[in-house]
Formats: structure tokens, C-alpha cells, sequence
């Protein structure tokens, strides 16, 4: 109805929202170019209340038919956490990452500081060089999003910004 160029239609956010957009990214593949992922949960980790607690505390998801697709069916993915978050444990964002590793023919990691705050950044690289996955792991950063406007709920404006590296990684996605 709009035109919109189906190889733009991206989906991102953050602790629920996040679960969210990996559980449309893996559902809907044919739809989502990418999918943003902030603190959030593995797709099929949880099917109620209790698992989703379970499950923000780092117990492991359950493993079902829903959790694991074929690489080929992964949408690229950027996965933000941090790893002073005691609302979402850390560990969900290094399990949904994992997943990505078997799409990849190797990872390359990068360090840094932006704004005080250090991350690092792992990217999984197909053969072709381009990226399927990034992981940022953000030192100190408790459960914000990263690089967000203090006016807002749950942001902290520390670095990196969250919001600017989805947009880079979504356009390089598409470029590719």
C-alpha cells in the first residue's frame, strides 16, 4: 500500500520490546531485514511468566522446535546489553548472539570507549565479509538503552549510542 522497500523494513528494542523484535525477526524472516535487539530475551526462551523470570535471571531458555531455526532463516541481528543489567542478565544477549555463530564463517572483536563508558563489539562475518551479527557488551551499563535521552524512561545517555549503530548496521545490512 506504501511502496516501502521490503529490503528496509527493520524491527528494534529494548528488554521486552527486544524479546519482541528477535521473536519477529525469527517468525518473519520474509518480512524484517534486521532486528535490533537491547536487553532482551532469546527467542523461545519463555512461555510464561515463570520462564520469562527464569529467564531474565540467566537460568538457560527451553530448548524447542520455536528456539532454534536454520541459519538461513536468521535475519541480521544487533544485539546491545549490558553487563552490570540485574533486570536482564547479561548472559541472554551472549545466548541470542551464539546462535548467530553458526550462520558465520569467523568473528572479529573491537574495543572501546565512547562518552566514559567501554564496550566491545563482536561481529560474526559471513564469507562474503559482510555481518550477521554484531554483539555489544557495555561496561557498567545497568538496564537502559545505551546512548538514550535522560528525558526518557530507562536511557542512559553514556555511549555508545544504541540508536545510531542500528541505523548503521540496518543501512549496511541492506548494502550488502
Amino acid at each position: 500500500e506504501y511502496s516501502v522497500d521490503p529490503a528496509r523494513v527493520f524491527v528494534a528494542g529494548m528488554s521486552a520490546g527486544g524479546a519482541m523484535s528477535g521473536a519477529m525477526g525469527h517468525t518473519y524472516p520474509d518480512i524484517f531485514a534486521g532486528v535490533g535487539i537491547h536487553s532482551g530475551l532469546p527467542h523461545g526462551s519463555a512461555v510464561d511468566a515463570v520462564s520469562a523470570f527464569a529467564a531474565m535471571r540467566g537460568k538457560p531458555p527451553r530448548r524447542n522446535s520455536t528456539t532454534s531455526s536454520p541459519s538461513g532463516n536468521r535475519v541480521p541481528a544487533i544485539i546491545f546489553h549490558g553487563d552490570a543489567d540485574h533486570t536482564v542478565s547479561p548472559s541472554n544477549g551472549t545466548q541470542i548472539f551464539a546462535a548467530y555463530g553458526e550462520a558465520g564463517r569467523s568473528t572479529k572483536t573491537a574495543t572501546g570507549t565512547e562518552n566514559g563508558r567501554g564496550y566491545a563489539c563482536t561481529t560474526v562475518v559471513r564469507e562474503d565479509g559482510s555481518s550477521v551479527a554484531e554483539h555489544w557488551i557495555l561496561r557498567g551499563a545497568s538496564h537502559a538503552w545505551s546512548g538514550g535521552d535522560t528525558e526518557g524512561t530507562f536511557t542512559d545517555e553514556s555511549g555508545p549510542d544504541a540508536s545510531r549503530e542500528m541505523v548503521r548496521f540496518f543501512l549496511s545490512s541492506v548494502s550488502q
